[in-house]
């Protein structure tokens, strides 16, 4: 069984050289050249750093939901139900990595900035996680919807910045993230039920 696996591995390795030839992957080898090599300064490293770090396995979206939680007593299980989609959207995400395969990108001249406890790169999982507790914790207040999308959008950004990720990989991890927070199911707020079958407007 190891052996088919490895030769599994080595066909999708195969599948995404072949892939790189494209006009399609070119633009995205560009794009991530770009962001790596473009508006780097000390500071602006040392913020994209920063905001990785905050986004390993959802943390900076657990600690909004739980400080949200802690100061909303009505909506308090709404505002962890949203923090937990983090966590839950990087389960998923694996999955998705495992059966793609794609490694990480390598600039030679340009090593990544940071590091990661994993060689695979598609989908992003930070950008999973991140627009999927964004979405998630949106429904829960839609006035916090802009600052929730932009912290999710900076930690997006930065991982193709760092050369964590193609850009491929954050695009196709948003709209994983996107779908994931859409769907996942967030308690009523306490003290309200949901209204009978017979009181609801009907739907068109």
């Amino acid at each position: 069984m190891l052996s088919r696996l490895k030769r599994q591995q080595r066909s999708r390795r195969a599948i995404w050289i072949v892939r790189a030839r494209t006009p399609v992957a070119a633009l995205d080898q560009a794009l991530l050249r770009l962001l790596r090599t473009r508006g780097h300064s000390p500071g602006a490293e040392a913020a994209m750093k920063a905001l990785g770090l905050s986004g390993e396995y959802g943390a900076i979206w657990m600690t909004i939901g739980a400080t949200a939680a802690a100061a909303d007593r009505r909506r308090r299980s709404r505002w962890l139900a949203g923090a937990l989609v983090a966590p839950a959207a990087i389960v998923v995400n694996f999955a998705v990595k495992k059966s793609v395969g794609r490694q990480r990108p390598v600039i030679t001249d340009h090593p990544p900035l940071s590091r990661a406890p994993s060689k695979l790169s598609f989908p992003s999982a930070h950008a999973t996680s991140s627009a999927a507790a964004a979405t998630a914790l949106a429904r829960v207040e839609p006035r916090a919807r802009l600052p929730l999308l932009g912290l999710a959008a900076a930690i997006c950004v930065g991982r193709p910045y760092l050369g964590m990720h193609y850009p491929s990989d954050v695009a196709a991890g948003v709209l994983l993230g996107a779908a994931l927070g859409r769907i996942a199911p967030l308690p009523l707020p306490a003290g309200r039920e949901p209204r009978p079958a017979r009181d609801r407007a009907p739907e068109r």
